[in-house]
């Protein structure tokens, strides 16, 4: 029975030993390298679009203003250095602005005693670096009156960050009176402040202006927040502007526009019949694609794209911030990685990201590892996604506990993948339930997967219903999951419809199965083409069922072939043993997978060629495995080289089973010895089995023995 999940379907089973673990990472680390990738993981802040931001505080005389916000990931502080031009500072340069745990240094003070002599003997831009200095600090009462006052005296800096200060007060219309100010004389931080303030009161041409002007001035902020509301408005417009702030070091536009890259890449998978997310794809227990593995969530979309179109400049895009210490970035990029072929680099990533708090990239660590054969880490990693809610990595959890036979416990992760909102928890109850012969149950489960969309489900149910004789109620199911895409689903109604004489019906699924790569739809498929006289056809479908490696299509593939040959004659004297044509060597793979008419087969052409031994071999596999053909010419070969008793064992299971021939050779074999009695009681056995040559013979060597008993 399968356990699935939707990355693993089936955990390969081994000892699961749950314990509290204080550091899961530790092998993590020494694993993919965590230590070197540490560096770049920074206290990750929500990265949901920025809709609502606190304002940049920005200093005095500017000439362009940092892509800081306070409330972003790119937040901001201002500098000490009077002249500069560029106020704020991203969250990574903190630490060095002079102060360190909230303690002011000597240098730090100095400067600030120095501007506030400055700014109380009327120094504009002293008042107005003060301002910022004390706003920034949360000292509003103290920031107000020197921000009002350079304000007064021209500094649009000042105005800006008078508006910040009135908006954290509450009073947002007076902010967005004084931002205007800064922004018409030339602020592209207050236009950005504007254009928010617009946006969030739902005036959207107020606010396309405002952000369009900070945008052209080179403002990140404003760049990402114009691409926001441009995405919003599905406005191609809007990735020239991701791109312009993500240029500019802006981490959630990066990410971001490696999104839009992404999609635009790929298609979105969504079948007919509602398939959740990514879902197992009717894999069965293989292990699936590792798109497939990483649940996506609501808001994100596929975690990433096939590696084709434009996801090249995606994975730089990624790469960049996840470098900036963007979490999903970083699991992205982790995914991308994986599928390219790069476990451990994609496994670093991942660790970042797993540490910063993502239940995704935890997840898919926790598969890398099980990959690497560290069952242990892998599951102390899904323990931690699964904690955070991860369906996925419960349905991990789930499989392993099954495969351990703790049924109570792999029960309770999967009804918290279910919890999760992961249909395949559901399923995977069925499964469990199916195993345990709780049938009942397992139909409960199956159906509520199913109702959810769940393809597998839908064809396990109808599996369910079949066995239980409810063929009317299978049909609708095995229907909707084969429309949903179900190979496994469209094999099984090709199946019903066989049953039911509807052949032109059944070939319809057979071969839409076979197209998915079915292999034993293939072969049904090949078999109705035979049927029906088209052989060419029948060829194509019998190479790919046996390619895929079915012994009945290789079988049945090297005798359309033999038929094109003509009959082999013996080897001449002296010449070489021909080659093995194409036939054989298919008539040889089936024949390894233990085809019994193969190995009869083989053996007869071994025995043409002369090769008496290999003949022998595949005759005995065959006879062993209860071919009677096999029985019947290993006897003539053991005659042939004198050993007549064992060739009359064997002719005697063949005759047992009903090979009239092998009954005919033991009444001539009896015959030739004087043992009249048993040859007749053999003739009769011939006369019964047959064929009409073998029973003629038959009859007419019984007569001949009757009147030599009765002489």
């Amino acid at each position: 029975m399968v356990f699935m999940g939707d990355r693993a379907t089936l955990l390969e089973t081994g000892r699961f030993v749950q314990r509290r673990v204080h550091r899961p990472d530790s092998k993590a680390n020494a694993a993919f390298g965590g230590d070197a990738a540490v560096k770049s993981e920074t206290t990750d802040t929500p990265e949901t679009p920025e809709t609502l931001e606190t304002p940049e505080i920005i200093r005095t005389t500017e000439t362009a203003e940092t892509a800081g916000c306070a409330a972003t990931a790119e937040s901001t502080e201002f500098t000490e250095n009077p002249g500069s031009a560029r106020i704020g500072r991203s969250a990574e340069a903190r630490g060095a602005s002079g102060t360190t745990g909230g303690v002011e240094s000597p240098e730090s003070a100095e400067s600030e005693a120095r501007h506030r002599r400055a700014a109380d003997a009327g120094d504009t831009a002293s008042m107005s670096v003060l301002g910022a200095l004390l706003l920034r600090r949360g000292d509003l009462d103290s920031a107000e009156p020197y921000l009002r006052g350079a304000t007064a005296d021209g500094d649009r800096a000042a105005a800006n960050n008078l508006g910040v200060l009135l908006h954290q007060r509450g009073y947002p219309d007076e902010a967005a009176a004084w931002w205007r100010v800064a922004a018409v004389a030339g602020s592209a931080a207050a236009a950005h402040a504007l254009g928010r303030h617009y946006r969030e009161r739902g005036d959207e041409p107020g606010a396309e202006y405002w952000l369009r002007q900070s945008a052209e001035q080179g403002h990140a902020l404003g760049a990402y927040a114009l691409a926001d509301l441009l995405e919003h408005r599905s406005d191609v417009g809007a990735e020239r502007w991701l791109r312009a702030a993500a240029e500019q070091g802006h981490r959630e536009a990066a990410y971001r526009l490696a999104r839009m890259l992404d999609r635009s890449a790929a298609d979105d998978p969504h079948d007919a019949f509602g398939r959740p997310g990514s879902g197992p794809g009717g894999r069965g227990a293989d292990r699936p694609d590792v798109l497939d593995r990483i649940m996506a969530r609501r808001d994100d979309g596929p975690v990433a794209g096939p590696a084709t179109g434009r996801v090249g400049e995606a994975e730089q895009w990624y790469r960049q911030a996840a470098a900036r210490g963007h979490q999903r970035a970083a699991l992205h990029l982790g995914a991308i990685l994986e599928q390219r072929g790069e476990p451990k680099e994609a496994g670093r990533w991942y660790l970042i990201s797993a540490k910063a708090g993502e239940a995704r990239a935890a997840c898919a660590l926790g598969f890398l590892l099980r990959d690497a054969g560290d069952e242990e880490s892998a599951a102390v990693w899904w323990l931690r996604a699964a904690q955070d809610g991860d369906g996925n990595a419960a349905n991990a959890l789930g499989a392993l506990h099954a495969a351990r036979g703790e049924q109570q416990t792999a029960e309770r992760w999967y009804r918290a993948a279910m919890d999760a909102g992961d249909v395949n928890g559901a399923y995977n109850l069925g499964l469990l339930c199916a195993a345990q012969d709780r049938t009942a149950q397992a139909e409960q489960w199956y159906r509520r997967a199913a109702y959810a969309g769940h393809r597998e489900a839908a064809n396990a149910l109808a599996v369910l219903l079949l066995q239980a004789g409810d063929a009317t109620g299978a049909e609708p199911w095995f229907s909707k999951a084969a429309e949903a895409g179900s190979v496994d689903a469209a094999f099984n109604l090709g199946i019903l419809y066989a049953g039911r004489d509807e052949d032109r019906a059944a070939l319809v699924w057979y071969e839409r199965a076979a197209a998915a790569g079915h292999t034993e739809a293939a072969l049904q498929v090949g078999m109705a083409l035979l049927h029906q006289g088209e052989e060419q056809e029948a060829e194509r479908h019998l190479r790919c069922a046996a390619g895929g490696g079915s012994a009945e299509a290789a079988f049945r593939l090297a005798g359309v072939l033999d038929s094109r040959r003509p009959p082999p004659g013996p080897p001449a004297l002296g010449e070489p043993m021909p080659e093995k044509t194409e036939c054989e060597e298919w008539y040889e793979r089936a024949a390894e997978q233990g085809h019994r008419r193969a190995q009869v087969r083989v053996g007869m052409l071994a025995a043409a060629r002369g090769d008496v031994d290999s003949a022998a071999r595949w005759y005995r596999e065959a006879a062993e495995a209860g071919s009677r053909n096999g029985a019947f010419n290993l006897g003539l070969l053991l005659a042939r080289e004198g050993s007549e008793r064992e060739a009359a064992l064997w002719w005697s299971r063949a005759a047992n089973d009903g090979h009239g021939r092998a009954a005919l050779r033991l009444a001539l074999l009896a015959a030739r010895r004087g043992e009249l009695t048993e040859g007749r009681r053999w003739c009769a056995r011939a006369v019964e089995l047959g064929p009409a040559e073998v029973a003629e013979r038959a009859a007419r060597l019984s007569e001949a023995l009757h009147q030599e008993l009765t002489a």
